[in-house]
C-alpha cells in the first residue's frame, strides 16, 4: 500500500510539475508586458522593472529564475496589478474560504438528493417515475450551471425579489445566508443529476441479482432490499464520481462566482488575466491543479480502502 502511495505522490508531483511549465510558457508568450496595464509607471520604469524580474531576457532564462525562485526561495512572487506588491498566495488564501464554501454546501446538498433520487428510479424502472427524473437528469446535465444561475437570479431574485441579486460579503446572520442561496443552488443541479444517474445504472444492475431475489423472498420489500443490500455494492464504483464531483462543481463556480458577484478564486482568476497579472494568473492556474490531481489521488486509494480485492491497474498494493 505504501509503495502505490509513494508512485502515486510521485506521479503527482511530475504531472503538476508540466502543468507548471505549461502554464509559464502560456502566460508569458501573451502579448504585452505585465506593467503595461499600469499607467502610473514610465516607460523607464518599466524598463527597469522588466531588467530587474528578467523580462527581457530570453524564454529558457526566465523560466530557470522562476523556478529557482519557487523551488531554492518558496517565492511564487507577488502580484503587479490586482493587488500590488501583496505574495500571490495571500491575495489567493483570502478568496479561497468562499469558494470552497459555496462549492463544500453545495456538493452536501446534492449528495443525499441525487441517491434518493437515483434509488426511487431504479425502483420504478420504466414507469412515469422513472421517466420524469430521467427528464431532470438529462436537463441538469446538458445545461450548464450558469444558465440555471442567471435564471434562477432572473426570476427569483429580479422578478419575485424572494432573494438578493447578487452575494452580499458584508452582511451578517440571515442576510448572508439568503445570498448565497441563489449560487449554491445553481452549483447543485448537475452534481445531483450526475449521482442519479450513476447511481440508477448500478442498481438497475444490481436489483436483478441472486442475493436481491434472496432477500425479498426473506420478507423484505422492494425499498427495504435496496437500501440495505444493493446500496452496498453500488457504492464502490460510486466513489469514482463523489470525489471528483468536487472539482468538478470548483471549476464550474468560476462564472457562477461572476453571476453573483462573488469574490471568489473564479472573480480572483478574471481579473488576474484582464490585469496581465501573470505570477498571480498561475498560481491560480496551479491551485485549480493541485485540487484536481489531488481528488484523483484520493480516489484511486478509495478503491482500495472500500473494497480490498479492487486492484487498480491490475497491480497490487502490498
Amino acid at each position: 500500500m505504501m509503495k502505490y502511495f509513494f508512485q502515486r505522490v510521485l506521479a503527482l508531483v511530475i504531472t503538476l510539475f508540466i502543468i507548471l511549465t505549461v502554464a509559464f510558457l502560456v502566460i508569458r508568450l501573451m502579448p504585452g508586458s505585465i506593467y503595461d496595464s499600469n499607467e502610473s509607471l514610465s516607460a523607464e520604469m518599466v524598463k527597469i522593472l522588466e531588467d530587474k524580474y528578467h523580462l527581457n531576457d530570453p524564454m529558457i532564462v526566465q523560466y530557470r529564475y522562476f523556478l529557482e525562485d519557487i523551488i531554492v526561495r518558496g517565492d511564487w512572487g507577488t502580484s503587479v496589478a490586482v493587488q500590488p506588491r501583496v505574495p500571490v498566495w495571500e491575495v489567493l488564501g483570502s478568496k479561497i474560504p468562499v469558494t470552497l464554501q459555496l462549492n463544500f454546501i453545495s456538493l452536501v446538498i446534492a449528495m443525499p438528493i441525487g441517491i434518493a433520487a437515483g434509488i426511487f428510479a431504479a425502483i420504478y424502472q420504466n414507469t412515469k417515475v422513472d421517466y420524469v427524473i430521467s427528464f431532470f437528469v438529462v436537463l441538469f446535465i446538458s445545461v450548464p450551471s450558469f444558465i440555471f444561475g442567471s435564471l434562477l437570479q432572473y426570476f427569483l431574485a429580479y422578478k419575485l425579489g424572494w432573494f438578493p441579486i447578487i452575494y452580499n460579503a458584508t452582511g451578517v446572520g440571515m442576510a448572508k445566508y439568503l445570498s448565497m442561496v441563489l449560487p449554491i443552488t445553481a452549483l447543485t443541479f448537475s452534481p445531483v443529476a450526475r449521482v442519479t444517474r450513476y447511481l440508477r445504472g448500478e442498481l438497475i444492475e444490481n436489483l436483478s441479482s441472486e442475493y436481491m431475489l434472496l432477500a425479498r423472498t426473506k420478507g423484505l420489500t422492494q425499498l427495504q432490499a435496496t437500501v440495505r443490500h444493493s446500496m452496498r455494492n453500488s457504492f464502490v464504483p460510486l466513489a469514482n464520481i463523489i470525489i471528483p464531483m468536487f472539482t468538478n462543481i470548483l471549476t464550474g463556480s468560476l462564472v457562477v462566482e461572476q453571476i453573483f458577484s462573488v469574490a471568489g478564486v473564479g472573480g480572483l482568476l478574471v481579473a488576474s488575466i484582464n490585469s496581465s497579472d501573470h505570477t498571480l494568473t498561475i498560481a491560480i492556474l496551479i491551485f485549480y491543479s493541485l485540487i484536481s490531481l489531488v481528488t484523483i489521488l484520493i480516489v484511486d486509494l478509495s478503491y482500495g480502502l472500500i473494497d480490498p480485492r479492487v486492484r487498480i491497474g491490475g497491480g497490487s498494493y502490498d
